[in-house]
């Protein structure tokens, strides 16, 4: 759907430039868009191996084994149906602090294992489990102490203070991870009252 989006949006921009006599202008943009992603690409790639350069060495550590010990209750809280001992649990921790750090990137493969584990423990192959729903909203809304992606971007455009929206940016993920939470909770009691009255 994404790809006739944009295919769309790019059809109807260089139409538009033909017709208003504009298209040199549409080429110098298409070249210069092209250089800035290419820097952000780059500026993106060394702030993101640094940390999941420190991810690892955490893994190694044991920080993350410990990290994942210490969010049991909270995602047994999350996602009462899941078996404690479960792989899924730490797949679904290191995703969540991944996420926590601003490692948007880095999360993307523990979710995906996770999301694959919680598939496996859903009965019903045609429809997603309330525990994979609860998932994604908490990996979407993903509370984050250091906003790592925001702060790369604002550093590229030339940024006086690109850390200066750390406050903004934890209050706003606080907020949308509780309404995520509060949401995920409610739904699943009323998916199981609903279960319950047939």
């Amino acid at each position: 759907m994404l790809n006739y989006l944009w295919g769309f949006m790019i059809v109807i921009g260089i139409t538009l430039g033909v017709l208003r006599g504009n298209i040199g202008e549409v080429s110098n943009a298409t070249i210069n868009s092209s250089k800035e992603a290419v820097m952000l690409c780059i500026t993106m790639l060394g702030i993101m191996s640094m940390w999941t350069g420190i991810m690892q060495v955490a893994r190694k550590a044991g920080l993350i084994a410990a990290l994942t010990k210490a969010l049991r209750p909270f995602i047994h809280f999350l996602f009462p149906d899941i078996p404690r001992e479960h792989v899924v649990n730490e797949h679904i921790a290191s995703n969540m602090i991944a996420n926590f750090l601003g490692l948007g990137w880095a999360a993307t493969p523990m979710g995906l294992m996770a999301m694959q584990e919680l598939k496996k423990l859903n009965n019903d192959k045609d429809r997603a489990s309330t525990d994979m729903c609860t998932f994604l909203i908490i990996n979407i809304s993903s509370l984050q102490l250091i906003p790592v992606n925001v702060i790369a971007y604002r550093s590229q455009y030339g940024s006086a203070n690109p850390a200066e929206i750390l406050g903004a940016a934890i209050v706003a993920t606080t907020v949308s991870t509780l309404v995520g939470i509060i949401f995920s909770v409610t739904a699943r009691k009323l998916s199981r009252r609903k279960e319950a009255s047939r």
